[in-house]
């Protein structure tokens, strides 16, 4: 069974990122955990083979259910967040999908917000109705109003904060504290604060959700999820179901999960403070209608995020204001030097990307009319980056 030494004294989180999820003692002095490549595990006995089948999700059983490296990863991603218990998986929507499939049968209900990631909406009334199980989902800001749309047969409300496209800020005390008291779950994509700007547990969050492929790995060259507990039935349960749809989640990702994990804090500082200010120079552009980032008086919800998380990180939106049609968004994007065009975020470059959320939004109406963009500032330097916005917005004047 693989163990990782605990530390007798309190840390800083920064500390715990460096140290957790490390045994060198273990590792003839290494300092990284190992990549174990694993399908087959041997064992001496029949006695051996008996007991590893009876505690698979802890020790080295089976490839599929975890090496060396994964385990080691689960637990810094387990101390990062806060919880006892963390599953790998093989993307972000994979632990989306664990969580949610993990938890419902069919007849029952599940709540979801309506800025969450599409492909969250698209698994719930796509995948999930097939199975008899309905979903409906709710305005962002609803707060403690919440309890107006929970049904009998509501197990799950599912929440994103902030929304990844239009970055509502959801207050998840009080959808926590409404799930409970109808005996459902609340369950969290938490991957914007990368579990280091909001710590789900304290909050009432029952099951916390990252796409590690984003600010964790923070590279761009690994895909990764996890699902993160407190609760030991809970994670049994996600455990079983990730095994039984065959999820298997490669060492190398994990190792580049912890990799980037040993990072994390500094590059989401300089993540922050060039989003922050790209935010406020984007504000005072005339072309801007609005900035949408949790951390601005503009955004909606951002007293919420002003109570409950630590800080912010890279990734922000903008509305243009109605005018410039199709032809000059693409002047504006396709000349751009340093902000890429990709689908992803979290990784050392910037990106930028259209949205259309009046396109998804069915809980209530998208109030702008201008193209929405969203920005993932990276770590290039943030003057620069200010040069080529500017030198893109003039192209959208032209």
């Amino acid at each position: 069974m693989y163990t990782m030494k605990k530390s007798t004294t309190p840390k800083h989180p920064d500390t715990r990122l460096t140290t957790s999820g490390r045994d060198p003692e273990a590792n003839f002095g290494i300092v990284n955990p190992p990549v174990y490549h694993a399908s087959t595990v041997t064992f001496p006995t029949l006695a051996a083979l008996h007991e590893a089948e009876k505690h698979k999700f802890e020790q080295v059983y089976y490839g599929r259910y975890g090496t060396p490296t994964t385990f080691a990863f689960e637990q810094a991603v387990a101390d990062l967040e806060g919880a006892k218990h963390c599953i790998a998986l093989p993307s972000g929507m994979a632990a989306i999908a664990v969580a949610l499939a993990a938890n419902v049968q069919s007849g029952d209900h599940v709540l979801i917000t309506d800025n969450a990631y599409y492909p969250t909406l698209k698994f719930a009334h796509g995948f999930l109705a097939k199975f008899g199980v309905e979903a409906s989902y709710f305005d962002p800001l609803v707060g403690a109003s919440i309890g107006e749309h929970i049904r009998p047969n509501t197990k799950i409300i599912f929440a994103e904060a902030p929304g990844s496209i239009t970055f509502e800020v959801q207050d998840i005390p009080a959808l926590a504290n409404a799930a409970h008291k109808a005996g459902a779950l609340m369950v969290m994509d938490n991957t914007w604060s990368a579990g280091y700007h909001f710590k789900p547990f304290d909050h009432g969050v029952d099951i916390s959700i990252q796409a590690a492929t984003k600010y964790i790995v923070g590279h761009s060259d690994a895909m990764l999820g996890t699902l993160t507990t407190n609760d030991r039935t809970l994670w049994e349960r996600a455990k079983t179901t990730a095994g039984t749809l065959g999820h298997s989640t490669g060492p190398d990702d994990c190792y580049l999960g912890l990799r980037g994990l040993r990072t994390l804090a500094v590059r989401l500082a300089r993540h922050e403070a060039t989003a922050l200010k790209l935010a406020h120079w984007l504000a005072a552009r005339p072309e801007v209608e609005t900035v949408l980032h949790p951390a601005l008086p503009s955004c909606p919800g951002h007293a919420i995020w002003k109570r409950d998380f630590t800080g912010s990180t890279g990734l922000f939106g903008i509305v243009l204001k109605e005018g410039p049609d199709q032809s000059a968004i693409a002047r504006l994007l396709d000349g751009m030097e340093l902000f890429a065009m990709g689908f992803s975020w979290g990784g050392y470059e910037s990106l930028i990307i259209p949205a259309d959320p009046a396109h998804v939004r069915t809980a209530y109406v998208w109030p702008y009319k201008g193209q929405t963009l969203r920005l993932h500032a990276g770590l290039e330097d943030a003057d620069d980056l200010i040069q080529d916005l500017e030198a893109g917005l003039k192209r959208l004047n032209a």
